[in-house]
């Protein structure tokens, strides 16, 4: 993942998506959130902008920039509203996971629809009990003649029903394995149900489904890389997602920041604006050093991982602190705005609900302290 992008370049994506967010996305966030509503416009103008295509190759019809571009662009928006970020990012990982490890033919295949947003694709690896524990994972492909036959239940799966193209995680006799599964858009395709779609507290707008294969036949030619090695390709890929996280925490962490800082200075109690008193200073000098360190984190994670260089630490690094600081500072937006930041009026309850996601997502922060460990010891014995 070596394709550094010219600065100004960089800069004037970001700046046209900054844009967008603000004419576009953030007079609607609100009422489509409180729905739950898919926001089908949004992200037919998302396709129209390329964010689809974003790291895609040119020569398969992406724009072809950088990871740092692409970090810069998922701050923005979630800046405007995180889950709009959740329907790029495994559409994202799937046309990774095709340019890393898939043969010439998948490439010319696959990647010049999803640079358009068409397929959309997802990524199917959880399951209720391998969600942590990957390598628990009990859905099967069993290979018939020039066919794979799959069999098996996905959980959490995010864009899982709008998807047309599915990166599957799923045990051959070698080992875990990754298909790419061809699948029509809807609540039934050929051997696949989308059979529940799961209600959450926040990340609302974007579909999370169980999906279930029922005797579902792919090509055999749907097979990514080496059988048995899939699960290896994922976690690779799942070092941008970690990183998407982050960036998408950036975004949540300034959005909240903002709505802070500009009510602190609104707002008058005892005849001076809240922003004069020392406590309420405190919390924001506390959130600004937060939002900075976690902006400053995920652009070194994405610039490791841009080298080409072993990211998993600096990845989970990005992902765990950026987390914490949009956690933190929803919590300390929420409190600064007093009664009315409880309210379904203003952003920042939407915010504080959004942010436990990245706590959860791309693995748990538990976990990545263990990743984080268990790298930074790998790398020691290395040296020593």
């Amino acid at each position: 993942m070596q394709n550094p992008t010219d600065p100004d370049v960089r800069a004037e994506v970001i700046d046209t998506v900054r844009r967008f967010v603000a004419k576009e996305v953030i007079p609607i966030a609100s009422d489509f959130e409180h729905a739950d509503r898919y926001p089908e416009a949004i992200v037919e103008h998302m396709k129209a902008l390329g964010l689809f295509g974003i790291m895609i190759p040119q020569e398969f019809g992406g724009l072809g920039l950088d990871l740092l571009t692409y970090i810069g662009v998922i701050e923005e928006l979630s800046y405007g509203w995180m889950s709009l970020s959740g329907v790029v990012n495994t559409h994202t990982i799937a046309a990774i996971i095709i340019e890393s490890h898939g043969t010439e033919a998948q490439q010319r295949r696959l990647l010049p629809g999803l640079a358009l947003g068409e397929p959309r694709g997802c990524l199917s690896l959880s399951e209720a009990d391998a969600g942590t524990d990957t390598r628990n994972i009990s859905c099967r492909a069993e290979l018939d003649g020039d066919e794979y036959v799959i069999n098996g239940t996905k959980m959490w799966v995010t864009n899982g029903e709008r998807a047309g193209l599915v990166a599957l995680a799923a045990r051959t006799p070698e080992g875990i394995s990754c298909f790419m599964v061809d699948k029509a858009p809807g609540p039934q395709s050929g051997g696949i149900a989308v059979s529940k779609n799961v209600g959450k507290m926040g990340y609302k707008g974007i579909e999370t489904v169980e999906m279930v294969y029922t005797n579902h036949r792919v090509p055999a030619d749907a097979l990514i890389g080496e059988p048995g090695r899939g699960l290896g390709y994922i976690l690779s890929a799942l070092e941008v997602g970690r990183i998407n996280i982050a960036a998408r925490a950036v975004g949540v962490a300034r959005a909240a920041f903002d709505a802070a800082l500009s009510y602190a200075t609104q707002r008058v109690t005892m005849g001076k604006p809240i922003a004069e008193h020392q406590s309420i200073q405190i919390k924001l000098a506390d959130m600004a050093t937060r939002l900075e360190a976690a902006r400053l984190l995920t652009r070194n994670a994405a610039q490791c991982k841009q080298r080409g260089e072993r990211a998993d630490v600096e990845a989970g690094m990005a992902k765990l602190f950026a987390s914490e600081a949009a956690f933190e500072n929803a919590t300390d937006a929420m409190r600064i705005h007093g009664g009315v930041g409880y309210t379904t009026e203003l952003t920042v309850e939407r915010l504080y609900r959004d942010a436990p996601l990245m706590l959860i997502g791309e693995g748990t922060n538990e976990i990545q302290r263990l990743v984080i460990a268990r790298g930074l010891l790998s790398r020691s014995h290395n040296l020593g």
